[in-house]
C-alpha cells in the first residue's frame, strides 16, 4: 500500500514516524514551505515533518498552492492508495479524493465536539475533563467526515494545552498506526459524526489571548492554562502587555474588584476574579524577558 503523508508541526512527527517504522511504503510528505525568521529574517525555518522526513530519506514536496497543475500532476504520479493528514491544512477536493482508498485525517478531539483550528486549546479552556483523538475519512466540510477510530485521554485539573499537546501527540501516532493497520486489512466499519453534538473549536489569535478577570476564578484559571504555552495569555500591567505562563490561584478575601492587582513587590503578585485570585509565578513584561515572579517583582518599579 503505497501512502502519502501530510503534515507540518511537530504534533505530526511521531504518526509519520511510526508508520515508517513499521515498514509502511511512505510514497511522498507534503509539507509547509520554508520560512525566513531569527533574527532580521534571515535563517531559513523548515517544517519538522520536512526535517524528519529528509533525514529518512523520503521525498519531500512543498507546494504553496495545492490546487497548481504541477503539484497536482506530481501527486497523481506518486500512485498513492491512502494519504494520511496530520496537522496539515485544508485540502482542495482534487486532492483529498484523489486516492483510491481516500484520505484520512487526525483530529485532536472527540468528534464531533471541537471541530476546527484549536480543539486542544479550547478543550482545555472550556474545562474539560476528557478529550482524545479521532481519524476519520475526510469529506466536503471540514472535520465532518466518518469516523475510523476514537480513543479517549483524561485532562489534569493543572493541565496546560502543552501538556495535552504532548500526550495527545504520542495517543495520536498509535491511533494513526492502527488506523492505517485496519485499512490495510479492510477490517473497518466507518461510523458517521453526530451532527447534534457538535462543537467548534475556532483558530486562536492574539486578541483572543486577553484574560477577563471579571470571571469566576477557575473560569479564569482554566482560560490561562489553556492558552499556555502559546500563543500565551496577557493583560496589561501599567499601559504594557503582560504575557503570564504559570500560575496558581487562591480565595478572594476580602472582595476585591475584579481585575485590579495587587503585591508585597517582593514575593507576590496577584490579579483579582470575581471570587478568587490568579498569583502569578511566571510572567513576560513587553520588551522583557521571560522569568519568575520574585526575579521579576526585584526589578520592577510599580507606577503609582
Amino acid at each position: 500500500m503505497k501512502i502519502v503523508f501530510m503534515g507540518t508541526p511537530d504534533f505530526a512527527v511521531p504518526c509519520l514516524d511510526i508508520l515508517v517504522r513499521n515498514g509502511y511504503n511512505i510514497v511522498g510528505v507534503i509539507t509547509a514551505t520554508d520560512k525566513k525568521g531569527g533574527r532580521g529574517g534571515k535563517r531559513v525555518i523548515e517544517s519538522a515533518v520536512k526535517k524528519y522526513a529528509i533525514e529518512k530519506g523520503l521525498k519531500v514536496m512543498q507546494p504553496k498552492n495545492l490546487k497548481a497543475p504541477e503539484f497536482i500532476a506530481a501527486l497523481k504520479d506518486l500512485q498513492a492508495d491512502l494519504q494520511v493528514v496530520v496537522a496539515f491544512r485544508m485540502l482542495p477536493v482534487v486532492v483529498w479524493d484523489m486516492p483510491p482508498i481516500g484520505t484520512i485525517n487526525l483530529h485532536g478531539s472527540l468528534l464531533p465536539a471541537y471541530r476546527g483550528a484549536a480543539p486542544i486549546h479550547w478543550a482545555v479552556i472550556n474545562g474539560e475533563k476528557e478529550t482524545g483523538v479521532t481519524t476519520f475519512f475526510l469529506q466536503h466540510e471540514i472535520d465532518t467526515g466518518d469516523m475510523l477510530m476514537q480513543e479517549k485521554m483524561q485532562i489534569g485539573a493543572d493541565d496546560t494545552t502543552g501538556d495535552v499537546h504532548d500526550r495527545m501527540m504520542e495517543l495520536g501516532s498509535k491511533v494513526i498506526l492502527a488506523s492505517v493497520k485496519k485499512i490495510e486489512s479492510n477490517d473497518y466499519k466507518l461510523k458517521p459524526q453526530d451532527n447534534s453534538k457538535v462543537s467548534k473549536a475556532p483558530k486562536i489569535h492574539s486578541e483572543t489571548c486577553e484574560i477577563n478577570f471579571d470571571q469566576p476564578n477557575d473560569k479564569v484559571y482554566n482560560f490561562i492554562r489553556g492558552m499556555n504555552p502559546f500563543p500565551s495569555p496577557w493583560t496589561i500591567l501599567d499601559g504594557k502587555k503582560l504575557k503570564i505562563y504559570k500560575v496558581k490561584k487562591g480565595i478572594n478575601v476580602p472582595l476585591i474588584e475584579p481585575g485590579n492587582f495587587t503585591t508585597d513587590g517582593k514575593n507576590y503578585l496577584r490579579f483579582f476574579t470575581i471570587d478568587g485570585f490568579i498569583e502569578i509565578e511566571e510572567l513576560q513584561l513587553q520588551g522583557k524577558k521571560r522569568m519568575p515572579i520574585k526575579d521579576f517583582l526585584n526589578g520592577y518599579q510599580f507606577e503609582s
